[in-house]
């Protein structure tokens, strides 16, 4: 694998080499020769050509990953030792920064400021902080029982299976691989076909890191034939699914055939309550800056707001204003905002979203629709909406996954209890209220994996944030458990 130089090594390079996947510690094309195109959601063009992965090329990832796990010295490596090779990704990681922060934004579209601050340095911090968490984590423990020697051990699962959205994918094999990989487990990464080079570049510096070969495999490929090969093979003993619902129940199925305990991240519908002492103006333009993050792809964003009629319409008049004030462009763009969505299929997802909920009654606040953006007339962009009125309406029941918020009222803190827990998924909602003892309470009795209060996507490590319902199950991600995912207890007794 070429080594990649921080000071020297630009995307331009990166994306004129041929593009192929990592197995073994080697760079493959796919066996049977095919590939894809990956596009740039700003331009419409092609980025690159990507190997295009089917059950073989499964077979190889994933019999690399084991071959790595039984003859190397990884899953018996000293926590410390593991953690210090970790530390060296997480160095490089940010070393690397504005390479990584650059090919996001041209594959999957978002402002790559965004990119920069925020999804590669936090990927970074998350390999330091469960690095450091198994050096701390006690991977013996003792029982206390009569007339024997007992204890249980800490072990890796063995191979571990993931596959990736595209809306934060470096983020999120952050989130996802690091706790898999300080447990000593190997892993196989499915990257989404939309967003498959991050993933790429992520095989390249864990190498330069010094894993040994076959601890960190990339497959590259479609969703309904590399994905589901990884999800249905016998040979791995863990995975991890993050996307939709629907997807999420055919991995559940082929995992569940085969006895594999898996891990699913879902999608969302999140709520943010509104009541009558909030400042109005600073709570609309906070909302109006997360449910446009990402243009609104993001699946813990709030895109049900519940406001109290006594300040609705001041709310949703600063929100219109806010959200068709922002600056919509391409990622590369400085002044840019709100880029694109990632496809044009995601396009008119979310514009026949919009449609459907005004002919079922929405009122428009903000009408949305295609943006034309200068220079960029190919880009999948789309203007921000804000609609309102019953919660029956489409855009209050079902994930849109663009940047569209809906309006509903509320006149006491029950109804507005109500309305949240109405929803069938479970990922995040908010409290906003200057009383924190009411906050507090209600936050406790939204139905999700994760509450917040006066703010909106937080996540800090050490704090546990999963789904329920139909945003996930099977454990969440940022946390000591998630750790302990990716370990089996082992019971040893000896009697005395």
């Amino acid at each position: 694998m070429n080594k990649i130089d921080a000071k020297a090594f630009a995307a331009s390079e990166f994306l004129s080499q041929p593009i192929k996947m990592h197995v073994g510690g080697k760079e493959v094309a796919a066996s049977n020769g095919q590939t894809f195109d990956t596009l740039d959601p700003g331009t419409g063009k092609v980025l690159a050509k990507v190997p295009s992965a089917g059950a073989t090329d499964v077979d190889a990832a994933v019999d690399a990953a084991r071959q790595a796990f039984n003859k190397t010295a990884w899953r018996s490596m000293p926590a410390k030792d593991r953690a210090v090779l970790l530390h060296r990704l997480a160095d490089l990681i940010d070393q690397h920064t504005p390479l990584l922060a650059e090919i996001e934004s041209k594959d999957v579209g978002k402002p790559r400021a965004q990119a920069s601050a925020f999804d590669i340095p936090h990927a970074a911090q998350t390999f330091r902080y469960y690095a450091d968490l198994s050096v701390h984590t006690r991977h013996r423990e003792p029982f206390a029982v009569s007339g024997n020697d007992a204890w249980s051990v800490r072990q890796p699962h063995g191979v571990c299976g993931f596959v990736f959205p595209w809306n934060f994918p470096f983020l999120l094999i952050g989130w996802g691989v690091a706790p898999a990989l300080a447990a000593g487990n190997t892993i196989v990464i499915k990257p989404a076909e939309d967003t498959p080079l991050s993933a790429l570049l992520f095989a390249r510096l864990a190498e330069q890191a010094g894993f040994p070969a076959g601890v960190v495999n990339v497959i590259t490929g479609l969703g309904e034939t590399a994905g589901a090969a990884l999800s249905s093979h016998p040979g791995i003993n863990r995975m991890s699914f993050t996307g939709s619902p629907e997807v999420g129940r055919l991995v559940a199925e082929a995992c569940g055939r085969n006895l594999v305990p898996v891990k699913l991240e879902l999608g969302g519908k999140g709520a943010a309550v509104l009541f009558d002492d909030v400042a109005v103006d600073s709570v609309a333009e906070a909302l109006a800056g997360a449910v446009t993050l990402n243009a609104g792809q993001v699946c813990c964003t709030a895109t049900r707001w519940i406001v109290h009629k006594k300040v609705a319409e001041a709310f949703i008049s600063k929100a219109a204003s806010t959200m068709g004030a922002m600056k919509i462009g391409y990622g590369g763009d400085e002044a840019t905002q709100i880029g694109p969505v990632v496809s044009e299929k995601q396009r008119r997802r979310v514009l026949g979203y919009v449609e459907r909920s005004v002919k079922e009654g929405a009122e428009a606040y903000l009408p949305g629709g295609v943006a034309e953006v200068s220079g960029y007339k190919d880009g999948f962009y789309v203007k921000p909406a804000l609609l309102g009125g019953a919660a029956s309406n489409v855009c209050a029941r079902e994930e849109v996954f663009g940047p569209v918020a809906y309006v509903m009222t509320f006149q006491d803190e029950e109804e507005a209890i109500a309305l949240v827990n109405s929803s069938p998924y479970g990922l995040a909602n908010s409290v906003w209220s200057s009383d924190l003892s009411r906050a507090t309470r209600v936050a406790e009795r939204l139905v999700a994996g994760n509450s917040w209060i006066n703010a909106h996507n937080l996540f800090p490590h050490g704090v546990s944030y999963g789904g329920v319902n139909l945003s996930g199950c099977g454990g969440g991600v940022l946390g000591p458990d998630t750790l302990e995912d990716y370990y089996r207890k082992q019971s040893v007794v000896r009697p005395l």
